[in-house]
């Protein structure tokens, strides 16, 4: 097993679901509606605990104790997409991002359930069901304000506008790639790539929203890379301030 693609596949992922997670806590207090709130503050917490196991099958593989690598890397050593580290803006932003990033997320670990590493592969069965609640619900709500009013559609549209080529950022091709593919750990990105295109447009099309054409749409890649928008560091900062002030702090 090569332990560098596996790390690099790891890492990502968790990264992905941490700086997520934090986003969608700044909703708590904030939701348009009490059962948003509610439902946004689970799902962070949700995804929050889905980055510590990932974090800590690193720790089993070598790396530093979750703690550490959560709350002292600095920007350039995360490997999250930029979509997720992006500031939430309104909740029609906020909700279009939820739809399209848990949709390949649900994705991935499903595809992930069938992974040589047993690790893996057993946390991925767990997570997959716990997935289900959050796809339901921004499914739901793509729905219902997609086919709304014309206020509702056109903010949602705009929104899908904005967000989509950040979205194909979660796809950004891996330099390990075909060792993840040969050693059967995980699909590669081309193959969830194709997946979520598939569930997306099955979901919008229920809707009287509109996608691109994917040819037109040039993906936001970099994060993978380390290479980030402005809004990172400062929000690690930010997340990473209980744990300067009480390193023995436990999530």
């Amino acid at each position: 097993m090569n332990e560098g693609a596996l790390k690099e596949l790891l890492y990502k992922m968790a990264d992905d679901l941490l700086i997520l997670g934090h986003r969608n806590s700044e909703w708590t207090g904030m939701g348009p509606l009490l059962e948003e709130d509610i439902a946004f503050s689970s799902m962070a917490q949700d995804k929050v605990g889905q980055s510590l196991a990932l974090y800590n099958i690193l720790h089993a593989l070598g790396e530093q104790a979750p703690d550490t690598v959560a709350f002292t890397r600095h920007a350039a050593q995360f490997h999250n997409c930029i979509l997720v580290e992006l500031p939430n803006q309104e909740y029609d932003f906020s909700l279009i991002r939820h739809f399209l990033f848990d949709t390949a997320d649900s994705l991935r670990w499903e595809m992930l359930t069938k992974s040589t590493y047993e690790p893996l592969s057993l946390l991925a069965k767990k997570i997959k069901g716990e997935l289900r609640y959050h796809t339901l619900h921004a499914n739901t709500w793509m729905k219902q304000l997609g086919t709304a009013t014309q206020e509702s559609i056109s903010r949602l549209q705009q929104s899908l506008q904005v967000v989509m080529p950040y979205a194909l950022g979660i796809f950004e091709p891996s330099p390990n790639e075909s060792i993840l593919l040969t050693e059967g750990i995980f699909e590669g990105e081309s193959a969830l790539q194709a997946k979520w295109k598939t569930r997306v447009e099955e979901i919008v099309s229920g809707t009287k929203l509109h996608l691109p054409d994917w040819k037109t749409v040039t993906p936001v890649f970099g994060g993978r890379l380390g290479k980030h928008s402005e809004h990172l560091e400062p929000m690690l900062n930010e997340m990473s301030e209980v744990f300067r002030m009480d390193p023995t702090a436990e999530w």
